[in-house]
């Protein structure tokens, strides 16, 4: 009898292409979503960063503002926001200002009873296509 040798070519199985496909078809796959997930990420941190952008406008806008005129100082909630000299900010008409005015007590209590203020709270909410991306609030001293 003759001795058979066993023939073995150099290539690959078809059972190891496919098994290194679908290795290659799962990474693809798992770095896609990860691409999404940081994309949309990075897109809700340029909407906070923004929206804290917006709010120091309106700070900055009531600290130039006299306290009287501060007690009754309501921007107009539509986009597009204003800056810090009330004119609009077109670039950011997706977005949104709400401005409240609180008068407090001496206490810091609100609402405000007494006659004469000395305080109030202005708190800011920066929307999004009218959802709510950040809310800042501060008290302001009557100072003249």
């Amino acid at each position: 009898m003759k001795n058979r040798k066993s023939k073995r070519s150099d290539g690959f199985t078809l059972l190891e292409v496919l098994f290194a496909a679908i290795l290659i078809g799962v990474a693809i796959a798992a770095l896609v979503g990860t691409s999404g997930a940081f994309t949309m990420k990075n897109a809700a941190g340029l909407d906070l960063s923004t929206a804290e952008f917006l709010i120091e406008e309106v700070r900055e806008r009531t600290v130039q503002m006299p306290f009287s005129a501060l007690e009754s100082f309501n921007p107009s909630p539509n986009p597009p926001p204003k800056d810090l000299n009330g004119e609009p900010l077109n670039d950011f008409a997706a977005f949104a200002q709400q401005v409240s005015v609180t008068k407090l007590n001496d206490d810091l209590s609100s609402p405000a009873t007494q006659a004469t203020i000395n305080f109030v709270k202005v708190t800011v909410t920066i929307l999004k296509n009218g959802h709510p991306i950040s809310t800042a609030s501060w008290i302001r001293a009557k100072l003249d």
